[in-house]
């Protein structure tokens, strides 16, 4: 399909320059960026994440770590061992998988991370950054940061279209909503409570999808030629992993698509090994 915007190609293309950097690197000063990952107790989707994490590392040259911590661990003892990444200058990037147990308030582990060190783009001062729009050591989050970059990869319009997001998350909707904004796109955030969404939809120049309801955007709810970007992971009836999009049905529509999967999700990972390059770089300074 020539209106696929493939994110296995654009994270492919990404990962050969973040390799030829980090030996450029390498041989400059001896040291490879560290990317230390703590994951809690053994949920399946958190372990296969934290392995495609470690592989894609490994692969463009990182040291990699991963500690696995129990399920019934204290809060207080996750924190000491946040301190303790943070304290230790051979660790770059810090990565606390989420979820995390029930009883462990997860805001107060991402807060204990040195924003320096914060991959993740999610401690308070890393998002406070991006509102106001401070690029220099900012560390944004992953996921926006791809469709930001899988938008630019196809020469797609930011600068003064209709981007509309259906999703207003910490990790999705509310920082994609701020880099729009900051590259000059008029930003509609819709959510569950939003009447006539169709409304919003059907104006959109570019649409941004993350809401988790497999298939939930239907050509109906698109213009002619809209950018549709698919940030949904959800589990089919038939097993298979389908998007928050109506793929089949809205394809046709739109200008550019992104597909589910092979779409954003390989971006994720990719911006988060240019997150770990870059605070390398940063504490080089």
């Amino acid at each position: 399909m020539d209106n696929l915007i493939s994110g296995t190609k654009v994270a492919s293309l990404l990962q050969q320059e973040i390799e030829r950097e980090t030996q450029d690197l390498f041989n400059l000063t001896g040291k490879r960026p560290n990317l230390t990952v703590i994951i809690v107790g053994n949920n399946p989707a958190s372990l296969a994440y934290v392995k495609n994490k470690h592989k894609f590392a490994t692969l463009v040259g990182f040291d990699s770590n991963t500690i696995t911590l129990p399920v019934d661990i204290l809060e207080s003892e996750l924190l000491e061992q946040v301190v303790a990444l943070n304290n230790d200058d051979r660790v770059n990037g810090i990565l606390v998988q989420l979820p995390l147990p029930k009883h462990i308030n997860e805001q107060n582990v991402i807060r204990a991370i040195n924003p320096l060190k914060d991959v993740d783009g999610f401690h308070p001062e890393q998002v406070g950054n991006l509102s106001i729009g401070i690029d220099s050591f900012t560390l944004k989050p992953c996921t926006p940061s791809g469709i930001i970059t899988l938008l630019n990869s196809h020469d797609i319009k930011i600068d003064g279209s209709h981007a509309v997001i259906i999703g207003r998350s910490n990790i999705v909707g509310k920082p994609i909503a701020n880099m729009l904004l900051s590259l000059d796109a008029t930003v509609s955030i819709c959510h569950s409570k939003t009447p006539n969404l169709k409304d919003f939809t059907k104006n959109a120049d570019i649409l941004i999808v993350a809401i988790g309801k497999s298939k939930f955007v239907t050509a109906d709810m698109i213009k002619d030629g809209a950018v549709v970007i698919d940030v949904g992971i959800n589990r089919g009836e038939d097993g298979l992993l389908v998007g928050d999009v109506d793929f089949e049905n809205v394809k046709g529509k739109a200008a550019f698509i992104t597909p589910v999967p092979g779409g954003v999700g390989p971006m994720t990972i990719a911006m988060l090994m240019k997150n770990t390059l870059q605070a390398f770089k940063n504490q080089l300074i």
